[in-house]
């Protein structure tokens, strides 16, 4: 498998979320090639502290830095109230404004900007295979999925180099989309969700790690960049596969009005709509998986043996 070369020189990265589900474990990747990691946060424990909300970013903090890395943005599994929708968008859109502003007027700018965006902003297409020529669809996350990855537009015009990972939805059971689905399934009461045959794309926290550290630090890619696995599954597929990984049947069926009902327009564009999504441009530059295939990704990030 490939991973970012440890013969680069030592960079200077901050990473704006270091101490988030993907964050963290990007920042341990990251100073374990030998790299320094400087975190962005709110938190007094953050090397460099912002407000993202007022603008509050003091560009001196940023002086030397080689990379900067943002995976902010609020939690999307949630009922989607208007404060929800609110904090999922601004989070996202004001943070990648500030730090693309700020390091734009920079002195010495930083080479790369790696700033997270998703797969929803493709929309539900059904079948269609989707890349990065793929044109953005409609719906709430593709709406914030526009707005997110136009506003780091100081950057570019800056010249520094913008790459706008969209990651799908990410397998680790500490974050991601795995700590709602064990417990259900665990007990025996999990199952396909709504026909069964919309398409999941995911990725592992392994991978998305080795992809985001690749961007960073390897690739002259920029512009969108599918972070997914190369092998989405059907949603009937994916659930009985996770359920053979735990021992547990899979019969349960969770028809799409009752997740509607449930959680609303999230549940409608996040669960019962879908994508099939391809990482174009990370295998046609030579990024190479380490966990592609889904029941062995599952058991690996699952510890399932």
């Amino acid at each position: 498998m490939s991973a970012p070369s440890t013969a680069v020189s030592t960079r200077r990265i901050a990473i704006a979320g270091a101490r988030g589900f993907i964050g963290s474990a990007l920042s341990t990747q990251l100073r374990s090639l030998g790299h320094v990691v400087l975190g962005i946060g709110r938190s007094e424990r953050s090397e460099i502290r912002w407000e993202p909300a007022t603008g509050a970013l003091d560009p001196r903090a940023l002086d030397g830095v080689d990379v900067v890395v943002n995976v902010v943005g609020a939690p999307i599994d949630q009922r989607w109230t208007a404060d929800a929708r609110r904090e999922i968008r601004d989070s996202r859109v004001q943070s990648t404004a500030l730090l693309a502003r700020t390091i734009a007027a920079l002195p010495a700018r930083p080479s790369a900007l790696v700033n997270m965006s998703g797969i929803g902003i493709y929309g539900d297409r059904g079948d269609e295979l989707l890349d990065e020529s793929s044109a953005a669809g409609s719906g709430f996350l593709a709406e914030v999925g526009r707005a997110w990855e136009e506003a780091a537009q100081p950057a570019r015009d800056a010249g520094i180099r913008v790459v706008h990972p969209r990651m799908a939805p990410v397998l680790h059971p500490d974050g991601g989309m795995l700590p709602r689905l064990l417990p259900i399934f665990r007990l025996g009461a999990g199952g396909i969700i709504g026909s069964g045959r919309q398409w999941l794309s995911w990725i592992t926290r392994t991978d998305a790690v080795r992809g985001l550290a690749w961007l960073a630090l390897e690739s002259t890619l920029a512009g969108p960049v599918n972070l997914v696995s190369p092998q989405p599954a059907r949603n009937a597929d994916f659930m009985r596969t996770l359920a053979r990984v735990l021992r547990r049947p899979a019969l349960a069926v969770v028809p799409a009005f009752a997740v509607k009902l449930l959680y609303g327009r999230m549940g409608e564009e996040t669960v019962v709509a879908g994508q099939r999504v391809l990482p174009r441009r990370l295998l046609d530059a030579g990024f190479a998986f380490s966990l592609p295939e889904l029941e062995a990704a599952l058991r690996y990030e699952l510890g399932a043996g």
